[in-house]
């Protein structure tokens, strides 16, 4: 599970890729240079991949990749958007589940996280959230301009919803930058405050390819 990969991430001082997957060409490469590095990867499906392949052969291609290395491999279900979309991956063999509810109010939000989070754990999968938006577009999905994650939200959130993991709004956008001096708008300042408020609590970095 990406929880135990996280762990280790700590321990070891270094992060861990996480990386869109849609086919058998885009797995393999993806695993092939991982084992190169001798890296720990999270291979994630978006809503893109799940419209563009059913779910059974991209976790079966997934599967693939495991007895094809010796690496450890999360699967991940990338911006669900309802409980339902959590529950149906973790039925079917995701490791790692990320629920998007930050549209919504923050109450909600928590109410909604803590909910598939109850249920994941039971199946021994892991689970992210976020807080603040990241703006930008990802396949069809149109994501609005960058809300920065509030600092002072995010420790209530982290313990009354129970998850694994916490994504911030720090700058980064979905898709490409297209101004000239794109790290300018990163927030350096916020992303050090929730490290300071989250002590070693894994937090994530969506677009991390828009910088």
């Amino acid at each position: 599970t990406t929880k135990e990969m996280f762990e280790k991430a700590y321990a070891g001082g270094y992060a861990i890729g996480a990386f869109n997957v849609n086919n058998m060409e885009i797995i393999q490469g993806i695993t092939e240079a991982a084992q190169l590095e001798k890296s720990p990867v999270i291979l994630q499906v978006s809503a893109g991949a799940r419209k563009y392949a059913k779910h059974i052969y991209l976790t079966k291609l997934v599967e693939a990749a495991i007895a094809d290395t010796d690496l450890p491999i999360a699967l991940h279900l990338d911006h669900g958007g309802s409980f339902d979309a959590c529950a149906h991956a973790i039925e079917i063999g995701f490791s790692s589940v990320m629920i998007d509810a930050n549209k919504m109010p923050f109450e909600d939000n928590i109410t909604i996280s803590k909910a598939v989070a109850d249920i994941a754990h039971k199946h021994n999968v892991s689970v992210e959230a976020e807080l603040g938006t990241l703006g930008g577009i990802e396949d069809e999905n149109t994501f609005g301009t960058v809300g920065y994650t509030n600092p002072a939200d995010v420790e209530k959130f982290v313990k009354e919803t129970n998850i694994d993991s916490l994504a911030i709004a720090i700058g980064t956008s979905h898709g490409a930058y297209k101004r000239k001096h794109a790290t300018e708008e990163l927030r350096f300042d916020i992303l050090a405050e929730i490290a300071t408020r989250l002590p070693k609590f894994p937090l994530v970095l969506h677009r991390a390819s828009s910088i």
